[in-house]
């Protein structure tokens, strides 16, 4: 086999038992596809392969972060697939990553048929866009941060809030604060925003 231009999976994650174990689920489920592991992005970068079609790719990486290494990989493969794996699917981190250019990301609490099933449909274009979010992401507000949120729409401030949802004013900025990072926006203004193109919002 040509190893500099056979298809090859990229797997990149610091912690060796967890490669090996999906590197093996792989190689069953995918037999004619190479794999190459990393234990960080620099040693990625290394691959000797021309033809990788897809990166398996951790965020919490000791060193360079899966997250900032991601426009790396893509320089160095520009038509390379990325996948995102991670333990910590907090929504904003999530939609840094799809917002990055990779297209999926999974908790590593799947399961290893689910991640798989995933994997194979980055490599085909088959990947829907519910399949690209994390069940993270779909978690909805609470009818409580629902209602800061309406008033906020009506430029309401954290004391009117509180005056009108009968909370103190420091619980209403900690929902404002959720809000935020609900969205992952630094301001009112765009959180607002941001609801209104999700429909959450008239």
């Amino acid at each position: 086999m040509d190893i500099m231009n056979a298809p090859c999976a990229l797997l990149i994650d610091d912690h060796a038992m967890f490669r090996a174990g999906l590197r093996q689920v792989i190689s069953v489920a995918i037999p004619n596809l190479g794999i190459f592991e990393a234990g960080s992005v620099d040693e990625a970068l290394a691959c000797p392969s021309n033809n990788v079609k897809v990166v398996l790719l951790d965020n919490q990486l000791n060193g360079l972060s899966g997250m900032a290494g991601i426009a790396l990989i893509k320089r160095q493969w520009p038509l390379v697939q990325i996948l995102m794996l991670s333990s910590h699917a907090e929504p904003e981190i999530v939609r840094l990553a799809l917002a990055r250019g990779v297209a999926g990301f999974l908790s590593k609490a799947e399961s290893v048929e689910k991640i798989i099933e995933t994997l194979q449909q980055v490599m085909t274009g088959d990947l829907s866009g519910d399949a690209a979010l994390a069940p993270a992401v779909k978690k909805c507000l609470t009818p409580r941060q629902s209602a800061v949120l309406e008033l906020l729409h009506h430029g309401q401030s954290s004391k009117l809030i509180a005056r009108q949802l009968f909370i103190s004013e420091n619980t209403a900025r900690k929902h404002v604060q959720d809000i935020l990072e609900f969205f992952a926006v630094a301001s009112r203004a765009e959180a607002v925003f941001a609801a209104r193109n999700q429909g959450l919002l008239s």
